[in-house]
């Protein structure tokens, strides 16, 4: 008479022998189908490099007129505002990634059209 464990163990072992039968027996596209994916064209594009980002979640390299662009929208937006801005609500109005304003800040303050006041997240952020 065989123990629990090995009467167990058998039904595992064979329940997962069956469910790679099946498995090896179905074509790619019944298993994505299952899955609720579709198969991907090698050729069309992810959501994630259309909106600009790499593989590896890196923005793609800015040029300096970029850049300066950038910095005329921030000096634009916190000259509206006498106490100045904190990084994040300037990063909120203008629509950017986090990613993107600290470069952005750092050239501001760097070719004085910026001034800080605080420290880490409490730094405000005024035109010159």
């Amino acid at each position: 008479m065989p123990t629990l464990r090995s009467a167990l163990s058998d039904l595992a072992a064979n329940f997962a022998s069956d469910i790679l039968d099946v498995i090896r027996r179905s074509s790619l596209q019944e298993l994505l189908g299952e899955s609720g994916r579709r198969p991907r064209d090698s050729a069309e594009p992810s959501v994630a490099r259309a909106a600009g980002a790499t593989k590896s979640g890196r923005l793609p390299r800015r040029s300096a007129e970029e850049i300066a662009s950038a910095l005329d929208k921030v000096v634009g937006l916190v000259k509206k505002h006498k106490d100045g801005l904190r990084a994040e609500e300037i990063r909120i109005t203008l629509g950017m990634q986090a990613k993107e304003i600290p470069r952005v800040l750092k050239e501001g303050l760097a070719t004085k059209k910026l001034k800080c006041k605080g420290q880490k997240r409490a730094t405000t952020y005024s035109a010159a």
